[in-house]
């Protein structure tokens, strides 16, 4: 019997710790929301729910998500030729046609330019867009970027567009 009651007290203390690797229902909430948060990406939606990654951007001007490199091409005055699409200015025209919003290179922001009769350029501030064998983008008095006015990316030597 002696022997037995230092078993039986051995046995007891065993059963009655509790295991390390259980957690309380807190405890296993908290780790689930961390390993969610380790495991998901970042959005990259902006604050119009517009999907970066996915080459979309903001109109001002026709209130959607449009694809980044739409509407009409403008190439730099001094690179006619260019080819890289990302040093183009890009227009994109309300339904009136009275606003033109431009999108520059290398700038977040777009700007809307606006016109008050048919014929005339639109303006915004020192921006002009000038309607000129296509379209002419002109800060002052300097021309910065002039197109064809015709839409989509254009390949050079090629008589189809991209």
């Amino acid at each position: 019997m002696k022997k037995i009651i230092p078993f039986i007290i051995i046995a007891l203390s065993f059963a009655s710790c509790k295991l390390t690797d259980e957690k309380s229902p807190e405890e296993e909430s908290e780790l689930l929301e961390a390993s969610v948060k380790d495991s998901t990406t970042v959005s990259d939606k902006d604050e119009h729910g517009c999907l970066a990654s996915a080459g979309y951007i903001w109109s001002k001007v026709n209130k959607e998500c449009i694809k980044g490199f739409s509407g009409i091409q403008l190439n730099p005055i001094d690179l006619q030729d260019n080819e890289d699409e990302t040093k183009s200015a890009y227009v994109l025209f309300s339904e009136d046609v009275n606003q033109a919003e431009i999108f520059l290179p290398n700038q977040e922001n777009s700007l809307v330019l606006t016109r008050k009769a048919e014929g005339q350029p639109w303006i915004l501030g020192e921006w002009q867009l000038i309607p000129w064998k296509g379209y002419v983008l002109k800060q002052g008095d300097k021309n910065l970027f002039a197109g064809d006015g015709e839409i989509g990316h254009k390949v050079l030597g090629s008589d189809t567009e991209q």
